[in-house]
């Protein structure tokens, strides 16, 4: 594969609408929506150097659930008492050589993730990314990250208490087991993260994410085109 691994190191005109009854679209309401679609089509994202930020060393952080099967089983549980699971992942993007890197979690030698995690019961979607994040990578000298949340990239739902996920609901399913959001997550021009010392923190590029369902999974493996929408300034 073609991952890098992160060595821990020291820390204005009026138009007329068509159709009855008519109405008169004023300058501002016709440059405010030309101004959203040019936002909405042409979506800036900058991508700074790999090099740029320093990754230390922190405790192991372990899973909640010591197997698969015991992951399912405390998912059943939980779903009688409070409903679907609610899910967040956060989406970190560098670039090697003007070449786009998404940055994984890789436990093992065949495992691969992005960092998140399960929600609290009535948690705001966006604070709660923010709070898994720092969880996972955030420093340990006290000062708390600034996680700039950008977009939404991808809605996945697990139908049955089973390992495989969709990005869509089957229309036989009434009530999803899982929610898993994506989210696309802005890094500033440099920064330290603290990688639990159980992981290795990779930089996977897209190419090699790309149509590769058997080495990262099917939600890994479609960000390539989940990400193909946005327009990638190389710092």
């Amino acid at each position: 594969m073609a991952t890098t691994q992160i060595k821990p190191t020291a820390p204005a005109t009026t138009g007329a609408g068509t159709g009855w009854p008519r109405k008169q679209h004023t300058a501002y309401e016709n440059r405010v929506s030309s101004v959203s679609t040019s936002l909405s089509i042409n979506r800036p994202i900058n991508l700074y150097p790999l090099t740029n930020y320093t990754f230390g060393t922190k405790e192991a952080l372990f899973e909640k659930d010591p197997s698969v099967p015991a992951r399912f089983q405390r998912m059943r549980e939980e779903f009688d008492k409070i409903g679907m699971r609610r899910s967040v992942e956060g989406v970190l993007l560098v670039h090697e050589h003007r070449l786009p890197h998404v940055l994984l979690l890789q436990l093992g030698t065949t495992f691969f993730k992005l960092p998140g995690g399960e929600l609290n019961p009535g948690e705001d979607e966006v604070e709660g990314l923010k709070r898994l994040l720092t969880d996972t990578l955030g420093r340990q000298d006290g000062i708390k990250p600034d996680w700039t949340v950008e977009d939404t990239i991808g809605n996945w739902w697990r139908p049955n208490f089973e390992p495989p996920q969709y990005p869509y609901i089957p229309p036989h399913i009434t009530k999803p087991k899982e929610h898993k959001k994506l989210f696309l997550v802005q890094l500033g021009e440099k920064a330290l993260f603290a990688v639990p010392k159980n992981y290795k923190l990779v930089a996977a590029p897209l190419f090699e994410l790309y149509d590769n369902s058997q080495g990262y999974g099917p939600i890994i493996s479609s960000l390539p085109q989940a990400l193909c929408r946005f327009n990638f300034i190389y710092m």
